[in-house]
């Protein structure tokens, strides 16, 4: 389906897919289970991936690789359900270059070939972030000249590594705090506000075909973050500076309304000429669990994926994880948790039904 059109069928019926989302229930139903005795073919046609590329949406989820390695149900559904992958650590600076000068992409080129054998397309995550760095560039005393160096080796040397084998990349990562200041990181500080523009000239030069994003959470809907950024982005086109997407995290917790002005916010990129994608999605959930919280969950996740669909160069949602076994949430948010579409045992609950529908609807099946 025309992204044009993929907006308009989603505008009409909007509405009415809200009220037909709460219907289903978390747990499996009778049509869940008369799926299973489907042929494989038409079990496939159904997955996330394959409606979503209908609607001319890539689907995605960030990969642990300990849980890639060692769980069978984990590794199938990542093959199985989505059309693009991006990793949730290994390609992190701390993780490719442990030790200055000396690089591992062991992990990182095992992801790529993992989607390489399943069809799937690859964000990279990502080149330039405050956290997650290296002890020996955290702890280093390096003059602004010499950062600088250490950025533009590490960019050059990451992307060019990959090559070819990157769909999308997040350049740079959090740049902005929530009242719409840059943030006070290692790299604003040595190297001030124009580190943004040389990290995507430098990822640029290295692979002129991958697209480059800037990626940060909190801007779902208008608001000073948002605007903070639209308006560098705005001037970092304006500048010539390759910068081709915007990344919106999508990090929500139901006790917060959902941003139900995103298309609006996202349609200021759009009018930009700039591409958009939802990158991290997860939904997170005060324990314990109960069906008010998980139709609350499965809300803002379709807040989300309509969002994106009604935008018309949004070109991919990704959930942050697809499984509660291997959530992130437990260990950062206290007493928070259950925060993606598939429970432990990989059963679907409210949130994947959501999205289902949202996007059977986008493609035409409504």
């Amino acid at each position: 389906m025309h992204k044009a059109n993929r907006a308009a069928v989603v505008g009409t019926a909007a509405a009415a897919l809200l009220v037909s989302t709460f219907t289903v229930a978390a747990s499996a139903t009778p049509e869940n289970a008369a799926q299973h005795t489907k042929p494989k073919s038409d079990v496939a046609a159904k997955t996330l991936g394959a409606l979503g590329k209908r609607a001319d949406l890539r689907i995605g989820t960030a990969v642990d690789m300990s849980a890639l390695a060692s769980d069978a149900p984990y590794r199938a559904k990542a093959a199985g359900e989505f059309s693009s992958v991006t990793p949730e650590n290994v390609m992190k600076w701390e993780a490719v270059e442990p030790r200055r000068g000396t690089y591992d992409w062991a992990a990182a080129d095992k992801l790529v070939d993992f989607a390489e054998e399943n069809g799937q397309l690859v964000r990279g995550h990502t080149l330039v972030w405050h956290s997650q760095l290296p002890a020996w560039l955290n702890n280093g005393d390096f003059t602004a000249d010499e950062l600088r160096d250490i950025l533009h080796r590490h960019i050059t040397g990451q992307v060019t590594h990959f090559k070819g084998k990157i769909w999308q990349w997040d350049v740079v990562n959090e740049a902005f705090n929530d009242d719409g200041t840059m943030r006070n990181s290692i790299w604003l500080q040595k190297l001030g506000p124009g580190y943004i523009a040389d990290a995507f000239r430098w990822a640029h030069q290295a692979d002129p075909k991958a697209k480059l994003f800037i990626n940060d959470y909190n801007i779902e809907g208008v608001n000073a973050k948002s605007t903070a950024l639209h308006n560098l982005v705005a001037q970092l086109r304006k500048e010539h500076v390759p910068v081709h997407g915007v990344g919106i995290q999508g990090h929500l917790d139901v006790q917060y309304s959902a941003p139900h002005d995103i298309a609006t916010n996202m349609k200021r990129f759009d009018d930009l000429g700039l591409e958009t994608a939802i990158t991290e999605a997860d939904v997170r959930i005060p324990m314990p669990v109960d069906n008010t919280k998980l139709e609350a969950q499965a809300e803002a996740y379709d807040v989300l994926l309509r969002g994106c669909l009604l935008t018309e160069h949004c070109t991919d949602f990704t959930v942050w994880g697809f499984t509660d076994k291997y959530s992130w949430v437990p260990g950062v948010f206290k007493g928070e948790g259950a925060a993606n579409i598939l429970d432990e045992n990989f059963e679907a609950k409210a949130a994947y039904n959501a999205m289902s529908a949202d996007l059977a609807l986008a493609a035409g099946r409504g």
